[in-house]
């Protein structure tokens, strides 16, 4: 089905964390969301409006500590400007159709500016997603059918030549939604293990959980994502009182570690992976690692070899998934899967399934992907994303904003009750505010297959910024 982009409107809101979260090369306590509005018009003329959202990350899509996070802020504005331009000017196309045709003009457009690929994917992710989501209210079908019945248009593409003779059968007939999927919870490199760590004067004290001793206990989650930091001595120090905690379950757990790119180079982490697992204090927590995440910087990533750990454990990339080409180029390396996050491409996720799916079927290893997060608040942003990854098939997602921002984050009772009227599977009211639901590590999502991408709730635009242009071109010292 042929949509054309009508109009397009930005706006952003702020919101505050309820405790820091540290990762990779920054403590975050704060931040900002972005919200765009889309109206578009059918081939039969009628028209509908769809919605995405997505966190303004500071210190992730770049991590040059030079910058400001305004001035990431405004990295990831111009991008989207670039995007919302290079689709107005289009004429009719399926969603898919529009994303392939755009992305090498879009792509070429940021580079002249500056702005790396995965700077650019985020801008062309948000549009791509309320196009999508329009495209399905205007139907009045389910995401999943629009995919099922192909009216997004995927089909083989210039862009993924590897991917010409590939069958989109599987990706295009996907299971029927599950009826749960299971969290995978975020320690962060600040966050306390034990209670009492935290004394009486730094507690919050809103009712959440704030260690990862209560975290288990409040939620009963089973799969866990660690965060390592690049010094062996002290993740390894971590890692044991982590352990010291989830092994007190006597049911089996999972977990996933996270480098974000803080190990100098694939030595470093391959000698790092041999070292716990030497210790006694880990050798649970280690027989229960499924992978490693991008544990060295983007710069080397996509250039040094990985065998020397994709030997003993499998290792992805996130970061470093910023072109289309990025998969191919890490496979050719040792690396065996890839993240998908919204924020980096809801088209791309669907390519790099079918290129694991593609890779799988010879005699070689398993390809596959993860499912990571970004801050993904609830409303649009969380329910588009948590649609994604179940029609990808997978069975765990790293979840983190229910446990480093309380509910909606500060937005109106009017929009997180309209959230919860809709989806009261995935929310509930707690202590006076709505928040997600999780039991027993799970979080119920059958509501999710509703008309629309995700939903068929419209967040309070009205409430949000009307987004600043982007302060561009960046001045010359932040630009440095």
């Amino acid at each position: 089905m042929k949509v054309r982009l009508v109009e397009i409107e930005r706006r952003e809101r702020p919101y505050r964390m309820r405790m820091p979260f540290r990762f990779g090369v920054t403590t975050a306590t704060g931040g900002r969301q972005a919200i765009v509005r889309a109206r578009v018009r059918l081939e039969d003329g009628s028209e509908a409006v769809g919605w995405s959202a997505e966190a303004l990350g500071a210190k992730w899509f770049d991590k040059n500590l030079a910058l400001r996070d305004e001035d990431n802020h405004h990295q990831l504005r111009r991008a989207l400007e670039l995007a919302c331009e290079a689709y107005l000017d289009a004429g009719f196309d399926t969603p898919f159709g529009h994303f392939a045709a755009r992305y090498p003009q879009h792509m070429a457009a940021c580079e002249a500016e500056g702005l790396n690929a995965l700077i650019a994917s985020y801008g062309q992710s948000l549009v791509d997603r309320a196009l999508l989501d329009a495209l399905c209210r205007g139907l009045g079908i389910p995401f999943r059918r629009a995919v099922a019945e192909n009216h997004v248009g995927l089909a083989p593409t210039p862009i993924a030549p590897e991917l010409a003779a590939a069958d989109f059968a599987p990706l295009l007939r996907p299971a029927p939604l599950p009826a749960k999927i299971a969290v995978r919870h975020t320690v962060g490199l600040v966050d306390p293990i034990l209670s009492s760590e935290i004394g009486p004067q730094d507690r919050i004290g809103d009712g959440l959980p704030e260690s990862l001793e209560e975290v288990v206990a409040f939620y009963g989650n089973r799969f866990f994502k660690l965060k390592i930091a690049g010094d062996e001595a002290a993740d390894i120090e971590r890692l044991e009182r982590i352990a010291a905690v989830l092994d007190r379950a006597a049911e089996p757990y999972a977990v996933t570690l996270d480098g974000n790119e803080q190990y100098s180079d694939a030595g470093a982490i391959a000698a790092f992976y041999a070292h716990l697992a030497e210790r006694p204090a880990l050798r649970r927590l280690c027989a229960s690692i499924l992978y490693v995440e991008q544990p060295i910087n983007r710069a080397l990533a996509l250039s040094t070899p990985i065998d020397a750990l994709a030997r003993r454990i499998p290792v992805i990339i996130d970061e470093s998934d910023g072109a289309l080409s990025a998969f191919p180029r890490a496979r050719a390396l040792g690396y065996t899967g890839v993240s998908s996050k919204a924020c980096k491409g809801i088209w791309k996720a669907m390519l790099n399934l079918a290129r694991a799916a593609r890779w799988s079927a010879g005699d070689g290893p398993a390809y596959f992907m993860s499912a990571e997060d970004l801050t993904c608040e609830p409303g649009i942003c969380l329910q588009q994303d948590l649609a994604l990854v179940t029609l990808l098939g997978l069975t765990h997602v790293e979840r983190n904003a229910h446990h480093f921002i309380d509910g909606f984050g500060g937005r109106s009772q009017a929009e997180a009750r309209r959230f919860l009227a809709a989806h009261p599977d995935l929310y509930h009211e707690q202590d006076g505010h709505i928040r997600l639901r999780i039991a027993k590590g799970d979080i119920s999502i059958g509501s999710l297959d509703a008309p629309g991408f995700g939903t068929s709730v419209d967040p309070d635009f009205a409430a949000a910024e009307p987004m600043p242009k982007a302060a561009w071109p960046m001045a010359p010292a932040a630009a440095k």
